[in-house]
């Protein structure tokens, strides 16, 4: 693909945008959020139970400790260059398995281990705290935004997300890399000359045989995400919210979990969640292909509006909220954070 084919085809279609730029217009509404607010960092009282109300920089095994352990799949957290711990873990949990950051975001050094070779790799080159995760079989992944008012009874379901990993078709005649050469996605998204696709690139898959090629929902990795708001209804959403209340101080954010169907979700049975992400969540359905610009920005001022709301009816109840001085030293934290792992 030509630089300029690349430039363009990012351009015309917004889900490929970096997430700085879209961002942009969101961050300015925030703003006017914060100074109606009275305090930037309102947000800090949206989930009490999170630290920084689950925006950014916050533990995913200090949030996995508020799930129910029966809806949370095997993980052990280790710590950097921890190579004991980290094959004890594995001898228990069995490969493969997930590899991630504990304040890791959007897919940052996250890695599907299949052997004690790329176990050690990876301690070795992970700069931080990391968690070692069973890979959950159930074949649908879901993202569910959930959020519920403190002075409401009920909660809502806002968003359903889909994941379509990265995939493709076998003719019995190409290679997985010839075969993604053809995909505009694949050419977009996907570093082919990653270590971890050397080999599945070599392969040649059977006529009408399907093989996935990245196995991390994260868009930014070739993840098609499509929207299924058409699965919330009464059952559903009043299945999540029953899971919810069970999670305490926790009003706002997505699920990201997979399940054996939406109907078995329904029914809170044969599903594990991967993650629970609070104030920083999106309601990532806006990234389905074709999706208008216009109302994906509707979609986020929106939610943003009803975090605000959440968020200083907790502060009403006595949540604290964080200082601007405190707020910034945490970014300016998470940037350091980030910056190691991208040496990683």
């Amino acid at each position: 693909m030509s630089p300029f084919k690349r430039f363009w085809l990012k351009l015309v279609q917004w889900e490929y945008w970096p997430f700085y730029i879209f961002y942009i217009p969101v961050e300015a509404y925030y703003l006017w959020l914060a100074l109606k607010n009275g305090r930037f960092a309102f947000l800090t009282s949206a989930n009490p139970s999170m630290e920084f109300g689950g925006f950014t920089g916050v533990s995913k095994t200090s949030i996995y400790e508020l799930i129910p352990s029966e809806y949370l799949p095997k993980m052990k957290l280790i710590a950097p260059g921890d190579w004991e711990a980290a094959r004890k873990a594995v001898e228990w949990i069995g490969y493969p398995v997930v590899a991630k950051p504990d304040m890791g975001e959007r897919g940052k050094l996250v890695e599907k281990i299949s052997n004690e070779l790329e176990l050690e790799k990876y301690v070795i080159n992970c700069p931080v705290d990391f968690i070692l995760q069973e890979v959950i079989r159930q074949p649908l992944e879901l993202g569910i935004f959930y959020l519920r008012h403190p002075e409401e009874e009920c909660g809502h379901i806002t968003s359903i997300v889909q994941k379509d990993f990265m995939s493709v078709t076998g003719d019995g005649a190409h290679t997985v890399q010839e075969l993604l050469q053809k995909d505009e996605r694949a050419l977009l998204q996907i570093d082919f000359e990653h270590p971890r696709f050397e080999e599945v690139m070599k392969e040649v898959p059977e006529k009408g045989e399907k093989k996935v090629v990245e196995s991390v929902g994260n868009h930014c990795r070739g993840t098609v995400f499509l929207d299924r708001c058409d699965l919330i209804d009464e059952e559903l959403t009043e299945a999540i919210d029953q899971l919810s209340k069970r999670i305490e101080g926790f009003y706002y954010g997505r699920f990201d979990l997979r399940c054996a169907s939406a109907e078995a979700l329904k029914r809170l049975e044969d599903f594990k969640i991967i993650e629970l992400n609070g104030a920083g969540a999106e309601p990532a359905h806006i990234y389905q292909p074709g999706y208008s610009l216009i109302k994906a920005y509707r979609v986020v001022f929106w939610h943003f509006k009803q975090l605000a709301r959440i968020s200083q009816a907790n502060h009403r109840r006595g949540v604290p909220q964080w200082g601007f001085r405190r707020a910034v030293a945490k970014l300016f934290e998470v940037r350091r954070y980030n910056k190691m792992l991208s040496k990683g």
